[in-house]
C-alpha cells in the first residue's frame, strides 16, 4: 500500500486539498496554508517551515482536524515520508559534536539519556539501522527531531541550536 497524506487549507478538512505520497519540500506550491490533514496510510514528519526546517511533528494514520492539535502554531510548510523499516534498530550517540566524548550504542527506546548513560547531552550520532525520533525532554516530550540512517556530526547543524537531546524513540509504527 502506498503512503498518503492529504493536506487541507482550513480546519476540519475544509478548503482546497493536496494529496501527497512522498517528500514535499514546499507546500506553498500547492496550498496557500495548511490547517488540517488526514494520514490515509503510512507515517510522515511535517515541518512548520519549507525545506524540512523548523519544528517537526510525527504523524501516523489518523485525522488531524486542527493544526494546533498536533502542535503547529502556524501552518504545515513541508513534509517528509517516513519509509517502512523492517529489521533491527541501531544507533550510536555521542556526548559532543564530531563523534567525540562518551558514546553509547542504542538498540531500543531510551526515556532518559541522563538516567541511563549518565551523560548530560547528545550532540552527534550515527544512525546505523532504522528511523528514530530524538526529543528535547525525557520521556519523549518537547521538540522533536527525525533522523534516518546516516552520520550526524552536529545536532546544531540540523537547525536546533541550543536543543539538548534527552530521549530517543524508534519509529516502529506500521509506516
Amino acid at each position: 500500500m502506498l503512503s498518503a497524506i492529504i493536506f487541507y487549507e482550513d480546519r476540519n478538512f475544509q478548503g482546497r486539498s493536496y494529496e501527497c505520497m512522498s517528500d514535499c519540500p514546499n507546500m506553498s506550491s500547492y496550498l496557500s496554508r495548511c490547517h488540517s490533514c488526514r494520514v490515509e496510510s503510512g507515517c510522515f514528519v511535517v515541518y512548520d517551515r519549507p525545506n524540512y526546517m523548523g519544528n517537526q511533528y510525527f504523524m501516523r494514520r489518523g485525522e488531524y482536524a486542527d493544526h494546533t492539535s498536533f502542535g503547529i502554531s502556524g501552518s504545515v510548510q513541508s513534509c517528509r515520508l517516513v519509509p517502512q523499516h523492517r529489521g533491527s534498530y541501531r544507533m550510536k550517540i555521542f556526548e559532543r559534536e564530531n563523534f567525540q566524548g562518551q558514546s553509547h550504542e542504542l538498540v531500543d527506546d531510551c526515556d532518559s539519556i541522563v538516567d541511563r548513560y549518565q551523560i548530560s547531552d547528545c550532540q552527534s550520532c550515527h544512525i546505523i539501522d532504522g528511523h528514530w525520533l530524538m526529543f528535547e525532554q525525557p520521556h519523549h516530550r518537547g521538540r522533536m527531531l527525525y533522523l534516518s540512517p546516516g552520520e550526524y556530526r552536529s545536532i546544531k547543524d540540523l537547525g536546533y541550536r541550543g536543543m539538548r537531546i534527552s530521549s530517543v524513540r524508534r519509529i516502529v509504527d506500521s509506516c
